[in-house]
């Protein structure tokens, strides 16, 4: 290629790169005026249809309409978010791609022999012209590119601190408070338990349990919060639960693991609410959640919260009564002002976990809680207050001694471990993602136990003993709520304007992948072979786990927030309206029943041997047959 040649075309494509770089430099100008002019979190159509429903709070059509609005809303601002950030990137390449064509352009000008002749007055003028044209062009760049960057990071200044900016908060190792500090021998334990007045089913079973205060109580606990700050961690002397455990449970949001299989049998499959076929009971709850229950041994728990108080409850599983609320208060740390949260995700929406020695429950405002199953208090402490502006709802999990816990808010990412004796932070580690609603999921790879989480941007593996990442994998984008489902050594994640994806923990690669069907909210599961999604707008999808090939589809027709579960061979999916769809677990879609509960609930049920036990809106029930 001559000179002259590289002349000409260095000098088009300036010129294309110009004008491609002017272009999108001012459409980002245009989105950001557009989205300074309308706020994409505060809706005044949804503010007003939310005033409507205060009128007519059980208008069921009006609910679905605020449900499918708000949907609608989210889906067209992150979109939007999409676009700006891929338009800042797109910016930044045209400059780079001008600057170098310009840099060829004058290096190959330079090396003519014969310069035009020009006048002196020409010389001054082309000179300033071009300085114009630069000054012009740097400062449209400037603008859009920092127009773009506001533009992508308004969600992250959603009013969440506003609420609390007055309240001091104290630091992570100086919050803990240890009501109770070991176990009791367990001889002992044994015979507390049997003169317990809640085994008994006297009066006091109904009281909260009150934490006590005293001057010597006070003096103990700066003692122990020296000792935390000095030295590291002590483990606790118990040995764990075993998948032995786990499985004639149903510990942990999903069962056992977290992976939504449970092995229980003579599962019902067939109730009614509304007329009470197969409702063994059903008892009130007194706070709002939408945790779902957890259960050991002849004992069920959920918790409920308001704006007033924040409490545990303790069920009893052949009966329904309630055995003993465990009130999460006087808790050193805990913010004076709650934070904001939506009417979706409230302040009690993560699910407890218990390891059949304590029960463990976290909170809107970052309080964690633990209580034996006689509803003392043992410890409780608070991990700060999570920056969400929907609000706290990753669910608790336990094992190896330690409450595990996924930390990820606006601030940053965070895995952390406590001691489940003490409340104690075993490791903490410090995770490269954003906010996430997705929870905790274990899976045994190679012989070994991980931790499995999910966020944006990445899925990611952390060994249970010491935090360390094990392996991670950029997939994911957007407000991620789904948590990963497990089998076969494939961990599969996926969340709506992302993708769905198979992965392999051992090195973190990718599988498969498909983005036809994604879900928001409901968790995959996947076992024997089978992969189920289920889509917040009403499909449930069965997919080939090794290869991604679509087996079925159904389209139920309303939202899906639950998260599918299999228990004696066969499929539940519980839709937001309070119906249970029964399938068989297979290639083929089978429909076996629809069942209603006769009240709105969304949540994933438990189950235990011939009996399932979901939480409504209101009431907690048993259903048997």
């Amino acid at each position: 290629m001559t000179n002259t040649d590289k002349l000409k075309l260095s000098e088009n494509i300036a010129v294309i790169a110009g004008i491609f770089s002017i272009t999108v430099a001012l459409l980002l100008l245009l989105n950001f005026w557009q989205v300074s002019k309308n706020d994409p979190i505060e809706s005044k159509v949804l503010v007003a249809l939310v005033e409507r429903l205060k009128d007519d709070a059980n208008n069921e059509e009006l609910k679905n309409e605020i449900r499918n609005f708000d949907l609608l809303a989210r889906k067209a601002y992150f979109n939007s978010q999409w676009q700006v950030k891929t338009g800042a990137y797109l910016l930044l390449f045209g400059a780079i791609v001008l600057a170098f064509a310009l840099r060829v352009f004058y290096s190959a000008k330079a090396k003519i022999e014969q310069p035009d002749t020009v006048h002196e007055n020409e010389i001054v003028s082309r000179i300033l012209a071009q300085k114009g044209i630069i000054i012009v062009g740097a400062v449209v760049f400037i603008f859009a590119f920092g127009a773009s960057f506001a533009t992508v990071n308004h969600l992250n200044y959603y009013d969440v601190q506003t609420e609390v900016a007055e309240a001091e908060i104290t630091p992570v190792d100086e919050v803990i408070e240890v009501i109770e500090v070991g176990e009791m021998p367990q001889q002992a334990a044994e015979t507390t338990e049997q003169n317990s007045p809640i085994e008994n089913g006297t009066p006091e079973t109904l009281e909260a349990v009150q934490p006590e205060t005293s001057a010597q109580e006070n003096t103990a606990e700066k003692k122990l919060e020296v000792v935390v700050e000095k030295e590291a961690p002590k483990p606790s002397v118990s040995t764990g639960v075993t998948m032995a455990d786990l499985q004639k449970n149903h510990n942990s949001f999903r069962g056992p693991l977290g992976q939504g299989v449970v092995s229980h049998k003579n599962i019902p499959n067939e109730w009614d609410g509304i007329t009470g076929t197969n409702i063994l009971w059903k008892s009130p709850i007194p706070k709002h959640g939408f945790n779902s229950p957890v259960i050991w041994g002849d004992k069920i728990f959920v918790a409920g919260a308001d704006k007033q108080s924040r409490e545990v409850y303790c069920y009893n599983r052949a009966d329904g009564k309630l055995l003993w609320t465990g009130i999460a208060d006087n808790i050193t740390g805990s913010p004076a002002t709650l934070p904001k949260v939506t009417e979706d995700t409230g302040f009690s929406a993560p699910t407890l976990t218990t390891d059949g020695k304590r029960v463990f429950a976290i909170f809107a405002n970052g309080d964690v809680i633990a209580f034996n199953m006689n509803g003392k208090r043992i410890w409780a402490k608070n991990m700060g207050i999570p920056d969400n502006h929907y609000g706290h709802s990753s669910s608790l999990i336990t094992w190896a001694n330690k409450l595990l816990i996924q930390y990820d808010t606006n601030k940053g990412g965070k895995a952390i471990a406590l001691d489940a004796a003490t409340g104690e932070v075993v490791w903490e580690t410090v995770r490269k993602s954003k906010i996430s609603w997705a929870s905790p999921v274990l899976a045994e790879v190679d012989g070994k136990y991980q931790l499995i989480l999910t966020a944006d941007p990445i899925v990611a593996g952390y060994d249970i003993e010491t935090g360390v990442e094990l392996w991670s994998t950029e997939c994911m984008m957007g407000e991620v709520g789904p948590s990963v489902g497990f089998s076969d050594g494939v961990v599969f994640a996926g969340n709506e304007y992302a993708t769905l994806v198979a992965i392999n923990p051992k090195d973190g690669s990718i599988i498969w992948e498909n983005d036809e069907y994604l879900p928001e909210a409901s968790s995959p599961l996947a076992h024997n072979g089978l992969l189920i999604i289920a889509t917040s707008y009403g499909v449930l999808v069965c997919y080939d786990a090794k290869t991604g090939e679509q087996y079925w589809e159904h389209d139920v027709g309303t939202t899906l927030y639950s998260s599918p579960m299999l228990a004696d061979g066969k499929l539940f999916m519980m839709d937001n309206d309070g119906m249970m769809r029964v399938y068989e677990f297979g290639k083929e879609m089978k429909l076996i029943s629809e069942n209603e509960l006769g009240e709105i609930a969304g949540t994933t049920p438990a189950f235990s041997d011939g009996h399932i036990f979901i939480r409504g809106e209101n009431n907690l029930y048993c259903i048997g047959k």
